[in-house]
């Protein structure tokens, strides 16, 4: 007596590569599955590691990446957060930051400005606390105020969000830096979107510390930014502290961080980190933005 295989409902004398034309019971064509389909090892059906590189990491919400990684004028595979609903009043474009309290800045390095030592326009990725990017900031300055006027030099930095659309504009007028002449203090204007002032970053004249005021729109004071006395950019992190109008609570920081020996000292490409309350008004978390980009310009931009 004949006896199927173990493993099979096959009938005997019939092989794997004749099966029937209906399943045994169910009166109807089985469904196939394309060959091709099938994963060709086991290991084609294993979860990567969450250590590689972009991977959500354990305890942070999995959220849904936008097709549209790349855009102009940013590095490719570069993945943008996805846009979250903008709240009520909220300028356009400023939505991303609605819902954080931390942002990282990371400066590229211009592969022409380190062989040659000319100045080129400062580029810079924004992103959250997921590394994901939120923003990517252009500086657009003429080559003769680039290289005439080193860190002192006016600019405007446009900030692009995700659609390649300027949703912030930061300009700083020429005003020479030097500390012994309190008239001769840096500022910058923050408008989002472009041509709408939203803020201002004005320094304080002190003949020790950097100090800056934050002002609303309508040049109201609103917050106080204070560094160290003692600039060390060597080996470790230099922390600017936000502290409330009376300067006697601190809700934030603005950080420039250490990015080893090599990139600090042969090139001027810098890593910013900075943190505010999540409730802040949008309007002033894009000014905290610009305030970072005075700080770097006046203290880090010739190192």
């Amino acid at each position: 007596m004949d006896i199927p295989r173990p493993g099979t409902n096959l009938p005997p004398g019939r092989t794997s590569q004749n099966p029937p034309a209906t399943l045994q019971g169910s009166g109807r064509p089985p469904h196939r599955i394309p060959k091709d389909t099938y994963p060709v090892s086991p290991t084609d059906c294993s979860v990567p590691s969450p250590k590689y590189p972009g991977a959500v990491q354990a305890g942070f919400p999995i959220q849904n990446q936008p097709e549209h990684n790349h855009q102009p004028g940013g590095p490719i595979g570069v993945l943008w957060a996805p846009a979250p609903s903008p709240p009520l009043s909220c300028p356009p474009g400023l939505e991303y930051l609605s819902q954080i309290d931390q942002i990282l800045i990371h400066q590229q390095t211009e592969l022409l400005e380190v062989l040659t030592g000319i100045e080129t326009n400062n580029r810079f990725e924004i992103k959250n606390s997921l590394g994901q990017r939120i923003y990517f900031a252009v500086e657009d300055t003429d080559c003769c105020t680039l290289n005439c006027c080193g860190s002192v030099r006016p600019f405007t930095l446009r900030v692009l969000d995700h659609l390649n659309r300027e949703v912030i504009t930061m300009q700083r007028p020429l005003r020479c830096d030097d500390c012994c002449f309190p008239g001769c203090l840096q500022e910058i204007e923050v408008q989002a979107p472009p041509g709408v002032p939203v803020g201002y970053v004005i320094q304080t004249w002190h003949p020790c510390l950097p100090k800056y005021t934050v002002q609303n729109a309508r040049r109201e004071d609103v917050l106080k930014i204070t560094g160290p006395c003692v600039l060390c950019k060597c080996c470790t992190d230099i922390d600017f502290k936000i502290k409330s109008l009376d300067g006697k609570s601190t809700v934030g920081k603005i950080s420039k961080h250490w990015t080893g020996f090599f990139r600090e000292a042969f090139t001027d490409a810098d890593n910013f980190g900075i943190q505010f309350p999540l409730d802040l008004d949008v309007k002033m978390k894009a000014v905290m933005l610009g305030a970072c980009f005075l700080i770097d310009f006046m203290f880090f931009e010739d190192y």
